[in-house]
């Protein structure tokens, strides 16, 4: 059977649930917020308290690796069970990861997109900056398992424009990535390709109308983007998907609070 590509899933999951995307980032001092030991039994609690609060009504659901393998083999286990759990529950689970390598190393980046894969993904972020080819082992198996891409394009963080400014030809880098996943996506109607953009930047100085697939738009909330931020450099993109991290998360550990925290985002964007 030929699995359903990511873009549609996606669309499909943006249009019952809304665009939300809720990271899970179980940093240290929000451990400590939520009165957790900095221990694989306290990112159990966490990452348990998240997934059974939040995957039955957001859409996208983010949880960043590398928060995981910081405690080891069992960070690991504690994220290959809440995948699993989060996807049965109807989330999409975005595997937040910036893998970008060569060769068969980014073959086996690209295996959290296959099915069989004990930490399976729905998509993954990737880094572009080893070149646009070193990323079409991910591109190959995610069109093969109907996977899905966010690469690295334009981030609002303060330095990022030393290397996504500088000029190719008659293009800025983060130009030529956007461009570069356009053509991932010419020619599919589904759009499994997106690319990363920050929800915090002053302006929008790359050209996104013939990306063909979705924004991931991170920095809502404790980092200064809103919603009129979405609309104002974001408006005539077809799918854009922000991302909140610690407005939402900052609400736990009650399950309800969480939920409350996701709705009141959700209700915002759908103002």
């Amino acid at each position: 059977m030929t699995p359903t590509p990511f873009g549609g899933r996606l669309a499909d999951a943006v249009a019952a649930r809304g665009p939300l995307c809720v990271g899970i980032d179980p940093h240290v001092p929000l451990l400590e917020a939520w009165g957790l030991p900095d221990s694989p039994e306290g990112l159990a609690r966490f990452t348990d308290a998240v997934v059974d609060a939040l995957a039955g009504s957001v859409a996208v659901l983010k949880p960043q690796l590398a928060f995981y393998e910081r405690h080891g083999s069992r960070g690991l286990a504690v994220l290959e069970e809440a995948t699993a759990r989060a996807r049965s529950a109807g989330a999409l689970v975005l595997l937040d990861a910036k893998r970008g390598d060569i060769g068969s190393t980014m073959d086996a980046y690209a295996d959290y997109l296959r099915p069989d894969h004990p930490l399976a993904a729905d998509a993954l972020t990737v880094s572009p900056y080893l070149g646009p080819q070193s990323l079409q082992p991910a591109v190959d198996t995610a069109r093969t398992h109907g996977g899905g891409l966010f690469v690295l394009a334009r981030t609002s963080n303060p330095d990022a424009g030393t290397l996504q400014h500088a000029v190719v030809g008659d293009r800025s880098v983060a130009q030529v990535v956007v461009d570069t996943v356009a053509g991932w996506n010419a020619g599919t109607p589904d759009g499994s390709f997106g690319v990363v953009v920050g929800a915090t930047l002053r302006e929008l100085d790359v050209d996104l109308a013939g990306l063909g697939g979705p924004v991931l738009a991170p920095g809502l909330g404790a980092q200064g983007g809103t919603p009129a931020d979405l609309r104002r450099l974001f408006g005539g993109a077809p799918l854009v998907v922000p991302t909140v991290s610690r407005d939402v998360l900052g609400a736990g550990p009650d399950p309800a609070a969480l939920r409350s925290a996701a709705e009141r985002w959700a209700d915002a964007l759908a103002g």
